[in-house]
């Protein structure tokens, strides 16, 4: 079992884009959004995996991901009872990664960073806006079955 640390924040302007380059394509869905135990499908570029993670603890929670056959995300997808479909496209800068959402989700962007500690001492570039690792409507389960940006 591996441990996710990870803040997430807002992003205020486009100023990220020139550290990045090409983004990966993600959809995403998840056939179980129970806040004690969620199971994501994401399919990202060519790949394909099936992740469960557990309730939060503040910024940690456990997690287990597997890959899969992209043909078997498919068919899931199509014949499993899943959430809504997450469409994004993330950047990376470094460690932090950017997820620029499409479809109904469209203008929200986030960025996100994996910590190795909760304790951990980051420094925040210049775009990150506010703080939404605490804020449950920002959870990719939650933006799936709402299928609108937070206010």
């Amino acid at each position: 079992m591996a441990k996710e640390t990870e803040r997430k924040f807002l992003v205020k302007d486009e100023s990220w884009r020139e550290h990045c380059g090409e983004g990966t394509r993600f959809v995403q869905t998840y056939l179980n959004t129970n806040p004690d135990s969620t199971v994501r499908l994401r399919i990202a570029g060519s790949r394909a995996f099936i992740t469960v993670k557990s309730r939060n603890h503040g910024i940690e929670r456990c997690e287990w991901e597997y890959e899969i056959p992209e043909q078997d995300a498919r068919e899931m997808i199509e014949e499993c009872d899943t959430s809504p479909v997450i469409d994004k496209t993330r950047y990376r800068d470094g460690r932090w990664e950017i997820d620029v959402f499409h479809g109904a989700l469209a203008g929200l962007v986030v960025a996100e960073i994996e910590l190795d500690s909760p304790d951990e001492s980051i420094a925040l570039p210049a775009y990150i806006g506010r703080e939404i690792s605490d804020d449950a409507r920002y959870y990719n389960s939650s933006l799936a079955n709402s299928g609108e940006v937070p206010e």
